[in-house]
């Protein structure tokens, strides 16, 4: 059942399901899609008073997205020189020559060498593996240093997994060991990458989100927030 509110001014469609349920619960798609669920018992005003109280997340978190797929739409590339590549804060414009298949860089420049110059396949993967190669050694030196910090805490060193994550920057599984980083982390700032493993190393002492594990954070990362809010530089 699909369904019309104002939140602050703004027509705001959601579908609403009927479900067998003891809570109201909110669920925002990557495609800025709303959709509700409820008990039968529960009223529509209810509902939208419920709704309306979240007013603020829902309407910064459908902006999010809405930012995200705007970019998505616009960041396609076609691997031809003058692009620019975003490469831990900075972008780096892309040159393109003929010769071996490899990728060089420096603070500048993305040199893609490549036998075949019009073949974008080939070019597309070679930079997505310069990426891949790019996030691993960074991941890994960020994640070696902020070892030394939780060395006292008997933390053993844990395993390093990269993937594509539509949502988060990274994950923790304290009990296996393991990190798991958003490839995209390499086009943030280093501040910022550095923040996201601290965040993750942290897990291992507090799985949730407590005020043990802000407190642990302030303290061991005092500008956290200012570093947090640098992810904003790149959208997921």
């Amino acid at each position: 059942m699909e369904k019309v509110i104002k939140l602050n001014g703004r027509k705001i469609i959601y579908k609403l399901a009927r479900k067998n349920v003891k809570n109201i619960n909110l669920r925002i798609r990557f495609d800025c899609s709303i959709y509700v669920s409820a008990n039968i018992h529960v009223t529509v005003s209810e509902i939208e008073e419920f709704i309306g109280s979240k007013s603020s997340y829902i309407l910064s978190v459908l902006d999010k997205y809405a930012r995200n797929l705007k970019y998505a739409s616009n960041k396609k590339h076609n691997y031809v020189a003058g692009e620019s590549f975003r490469y831990l804060g900075k972008d780096l414009q892309l040159v393109v020559i003929k010769g071996k298949n490899g990728v060089t860089f420096d603070d500048e420049y993305i040199t893609l060498s490549v036998r075949h110059i019009n073949d974008a396949a080939i070019k597309e993967r070679l930079i997505n593996k310069w990426y891949y190669t790019q996030c691993w050694e960074v991941s890994v030196k960020i994640i070696n240093e902020t070892y030394q910090v939780f060395k006292k805490y008997n933390i053993a060193m844990p395993k390093l997994v990269l993937r594509k994550m539509v949502s988060r920057w990274g994950s923790c599984r304290p009990k296996r060991g393991i990190i798991t980083l958003n490839k995209r982390l390499i086009e943030a700032p280093r501040n910022a990458f550095e923040y996201i493993v601290m965040h993750e190393f942290i897990h291992f002492l507090y799985p949730n989100h407590s005020s043990n594990f802000y407190e642990i954070l302030s303290k061991l990362m005092p500008d956290w927030k200012v570093r947090k809010k640098m992810l904003e530089s790149v959208v997921l």
